[in-house]
């Protein structure tokens, strides 16, 4: 919980930061004036610790009950060191996390690069925010997020069908059990990309919903309800920005004529 705490005290501290430089990019984007700049190598690793840092906050409660089974398990079986090897499986878990990290912080780049962010850092063209939306709904629906989340469901019986004595084994289930709640909440991750990567009310809102679809009743149900959802949504946020784009073609038309 400690390191759950310092996660979400980084976050805000980073927010409050951030929040004077975005209000003064918008502004002048309002203007007409481009402020985005070029990103260097230090604003890439930047960007990786400010996703590492979040997905630490966002994902470390939804895997505190199988590293509680897996310290219990250890301890019944009369094995020394059992702080030091649940330690060993919480770092096989978290460089799972790591490695998206990495990989959602070239994502930012490279939308950065195009344009394709906001000074807010959310999508600057809601079609493409509405697309995001779509395809995180669908993944929703489909067999594979339905297995990795029976998987993640059944802390217990991941434990039972994939144990691995000792250190390296409990890193293995680690990295294991990290590869199943990928498989489950990336897209999930990657909706940040529409709403804000540093809004910090919807990193909290996902990072409910990711407990809830985990650990709550009937988390499988919700999780395809919020697909269902979310799809809907993001055909209405594209199909709006369609409208709009219509409605300005044509109002540039009639001005031409």
């Amino acid at each position: 919980m400690l390191i759950v705490a310092l996660a979400w005290a980084y976050l805000i501290h980073l927010a409050r930061q951030m929040s004077p430089s975005m209000e003064y990019d918008m502004r002048m984007a309002a203007m007409g004036m481009s402020t985005g700049m070029p990103w260097t190598l230090s604003d890439v690793f930047f960007a990786f610790v400010m996703w590492t840092v979040m997905m630490v906050g966002m994902m470390a409660g939804a895997a505190t009950p199988v590293l509680l089974l897996f310290a219990a398990a250890r301890a019944g079986r009369g094995e020394r060191g059992v702080p030091l090897t649940v330690l060993i499986f919480g770092l096989g878990y978290a460089m799972v996390w790591v490695g998206f990290s990495a990989g959602a912080a070239i994502a930012q780049w490279a939308l950065h690069q195009t344009a394709m962010l906001s000074p807010a850092m959310a999508a600057a063209d809601p079609r493409v925010g509405g697309t995001i939306l779509v395809a995180a709904g669908a993944y929703q629906l489909t067999p594979m997020k339905r297995a990795c989340l029976t998987h993640c469901r059944s802390p217990l019986g991941f434990l039972m069908a994939s144990w691995r004595d000792g250190k390296w084994g409990a890193l293995q289930m680690g990295i294991r059990h990290g590869t199943y709640c990928l498989g489950c909440c990336w897209a999930l991750m990657c909706v940040l990309f529409a709403v804000g990567v540093m809004n910090l009310l919807w990193v909290a809102a996902l990072t409910g919903f990711v407990l809830l679809e985990k650990v709550g009743p009937g988390g499988a149900i919700v999780s395809r309800i919020a697909g269902a959802g979310m799809v809907a949504l993001g055909v209405l946020a594209s199909s709006r920005a369609l409208a709009r784009s219509a409605q300005g073609l044509g109002i540039s038309l009639g001005v031409g004529d």
